[in-house]
Parts: structure tokens; C-alpha cells; sequence
């Protein structure tokens, strides 16, 4: 199984998403909102925003979040003037890190991601120093017993899935960003419930540290995801098969 699911499995079985849905809420409405002023109100014409939705829907947002989100970004109401900005760096052990953020105050996020970033044994780097090493992907995570792998694995590769992986009843499908949706949609028509649904940044290739520096590593990820104007924390670090987040 790749680092990347297998933290996908850690985050899950520690109930990140139900102790810090609040803040998730918050997140995914700043990028609705966002959406929606680049590309317009209409999901169906703006595949950015209909991807925001499919998130949002995927966390179990309510209705009516979601469309005053829209509403805001389309200019239906007030609200503030977010940017996004993608900060580049290393963690412990030189894993790379690729934080993307969600902001109206340009200074202000610059300060919190370096900072935590140093705090937490890393640094911030330069533009393009690591961002060649990922590849953007629609990332579906379903979970739940008795759920047959096989069968899964089927009805997710003939919609177009690249890969399926599974660990612990947490499966994580990994699809091309523009096949994310038709993949999405048919694992919905076969009856499987997404734990969470998102195109993000995902690594070509992994690094491996000791289990120290792993865990050091994954406690970064966790303060910068804890940060308001962060989106999401992507990382080139191999969690090992074995290892078990304290």
C-alpha cells in the first residue's frame, strides 16, 4: 500500500475528519467560494466548482452551506477577497511538502506556514523546488466492512480509475483528474458511500524515514492542516506498512 493511503487509513482511524469538521467546513466553503468567482455560479459549467461541491458533499455538508457558498462567490453576496498560494518546502528528513492555502491575508499565511514549517524541523523552500516531484489526481476514499475488494476494484478501473488500493477496510481510488467525477458517480450508482472525494496533489515517488522522523513528519502535516487558510498539506513521504501513529 502507498504512503500516501496509508495515511489516508492513519487520518481516518484517528477520526480527524468528525473532531475537526468544523474547521473542514470552513475550508471547503472558502474553496467554493473561490471557485465560483473564477468560473462562475453554475456547476455545470465550471468543473472546478462542481469538484468543490462533490467534496463538500463528501464531508457531509449541508445543503444550504453549499449554496451560500456559491452565492458569495458569485457575487450574490458579500464576502472577502480569497487568493490561492502554494508554498513549497521540506519536513524532517528532506520529505517534500507542498502546501496549498486559501487566503485574504498574503502576509499573514506566508508567516504561519514558515513558521510552523520551522517549528516542526522543516523549511520553507523556493518556488519549483519540489513541486515537479507530484502529479495532480482525484483522490476517493471509500470505507466500511464487508465491502469486496475485487469487486470494487471492478467497478472503479471500468470507469476509468487508474489505481485501487486497500488497507483495514479504508480502499483509496486514485483517478486522472478529468476522469475523477465519471468515477466518482459510478461508484455512487453501485452503492458505495465516499469518506471523502478530492483532486489533489498526490507524489511520483516516495521517500522512506525511521519511524521517528515519520511520525515528526506526519505531526508537521497535522499543525499545517490545523492552520485556517490551509486547503491541504501533500507530501512525498512513504509511510511504512508497520508503523502506528501514536
Amino acid at each position: 500500500m502507498s504512503g500516501h493511503s496509508k495515511w489516508s487509513t492513519i487520518k481516518h482511524k484517528k477520526g480527524a475528519a468528525d473532531a475537526k469538521r468544523g474547521k473542514i467546513f470552513t475550508k471547503i466553503i472558502k474553496e467554493i467560494t473561490v471557485a465560483a468567482k473564477m468560473g462562475g455560479g453554475d456547476p455545470d459549467s465550471n468543473p472546478t466548482l462542481r469538484t468543490a461541491i462533490i467534496k463538500a458533499k463528501a464531508a457531509n455538508m449541508p445543503k444550504d452551506n453549499i449554496e451560500r457558498a456559491v452565492k458569495k462567490g458569485s457575487g450574490e453576496s458579500g464576502g472577502a477577497d480569497y487568493v490561492e498560494l502554494v508554498y513549497e518546502g521540506y519536513g524532517p528528513g528532506g520529505v517534500a511538502f507542498m502546501v496549498t492555502t486559501l487566503t485574504d491575508n498574503k502576509n499573514r499565511t506566508a508567516s504561519d506556514v514558515k513558521s510552523t514549517l520551522t517549528k516542526g524541523g522543516g523549511s520553507l523552500g523556493t518556488a519549483g523546488c519540489v513541486s515537479y516531484l507530484f502529479n495532480r489526481k482525484g483522490v476517493i476514499v471509500i470505507e466500511g466492512e464487508g465491502i469486496d475488494a475485487d469487486e470494487l476494484m471492478m467497478t472503479a478501473i471500468e470507469a476509468g480509475a487508474d489505481d485501487v488500493e486497500g488497507e483495514d477496510g479504508v480502499f483509496e481510488i486514485t483517478t486522472e483528474p478529468n476522469d475523477f467525477e465519471a468515477v466518482l458517480t459510478a461508484l455512487q450508482a453501485a452503492g458505495y458511500k465516499e469518506s471523502s472525494a478530492e483532486v489533489t496533489l498526490v507524489p511520483e515517488t516516495t521517500v522512506s524515514l525511521d519511524n521517528e522522523k515519520t511520525e515528526k513528519t506526519l505531526k508537521l502535516v497535522e499543525k499545517l492542516e490545523d492552520l485556517d487558510d490551509v486547503q491541504t498539506v501533500s507530501t512525498n513521504l512513504e509511510v511504512p506498512d508497520d508503523f502506528d501513529m501514536e
